[in-house]
């Protein structure tokens, strides 16, 4: 008898990229649900050819790539496009072209589906063909490129991502937005990714960190040291969904079916922002 896996405790995934880099753009890619008959190919295939024709521009694979419908689910066995294995390796070859451009991947609700019936995880095979990373309930990457930080020859910037597919069922802007704020409460970040309730929106959070160094105040005699604030963005992230079927019926607004970039900076200060 085979031993059970050992637990996926979070643990993060180092890259080290290009020196040469004075900048660098993030995409999410998830909620494709390629499968339904409303996916929008037109507006996945624009976001492969722009990480594919553009650097340095890399992409976090953030679940829900296949619609995924079994007997069980919600979905629609008999309207959705080929089967889970067929568009698992649609995925896959839509994906290979750009593999060495995927910082790391995690699953999606739709693709646990497969999982808790029969315990065949899509979204590892999908990472494993592409040779990437994968961690399924969230990843987390720090992020090196560039030089001379804080005017260090040879100091590359760093940027730390957590992302995570997303849960539960929300409506309005600000019931989707508080999950991903939630969640920066207690991973620590520069930027964070969550998908799943197929909205984009990007938020800046401030808040004080203390610096360890000292110096001393001679008026006082006390050593002091500064408190700086630092700066962690919130990324919720699109989907590729026409409206219609299910989010029509259940009253869901529109999907904004562009994808948000987010653009970190090699010179300078460090700095995160996102292009919406």
């Amino acid at each position: 008898m085979g031993t059970l896996p050992e637990p996926t405790s979070l643990r993060y995934f180092a890259m080290d990229l290009p020196e040469k880099f004075k900048s660098l753009v993030v995409a999410p890619l998830s909620d494709a649900h390629f499968g339904s008959h409303y996916f929008s190919g037109k507006h996945f295939e624009r976001t492969l050819r722009y990480v594919d024709d553009n650097s340095p521009v890399y992409v976090v694979v953030n679940g829900d790539l296949c619609e995924s419908s079994i007997k069980t689910s919600k979905g629609d066995i008999f309207k959705q496009v080929g089967t889970p294995q067929d568009q698992r390796d649609w995925m896959i070859e839509k994906l290979y072209p750009i593999r060495n451009k995927i910082l790391g991947c995690t699953t999606g609700n739709h693709e646990e589906r497969i999982y808790r019936e029969c315990g065949i995880d899509i979204s590892k095979d999908i990472a494993n063909a592409l040779g990437v990373p994968y961690r399924p309930e969230g990843i987390m990457l720090k992020i090196s490129f560039g030089d001379n930080n804080n005017g260090t020859k040879g100091k590359p910037y760093v940027y730390f991502c957590y992302a995570t597919h997303g849960y539960g069922g929300a409506r309005t802007a600000s019931a989707k937005a508080v999950k991903v704020e939630r969640t920066s409460t207690f991973v620590h970040a520069d930027f964070y990714i969550m998908s799943h309730d197929h909205v984009s929106n990007a938020a800046p959070a401030i808040y004080l960190m203390p610096d360890n160094r000292t110096v001393l105040d001679t008026k006082t005699g006390f050593r002091t040291g500064s408190v700086k604030a630092q700066r962690k963005l919130l990324v919720k992230s699109n989907a590729y969904l026409m409206w219609g079927g299910y989010g029509e019926r259940g009253g869901f607004s529109p999907t904004d079916l562009e994808v948000p970039l987010i653009m970190l900076s090699g010179e300078g200060q460090p700095q995160v922002r996102v292009l919406i």
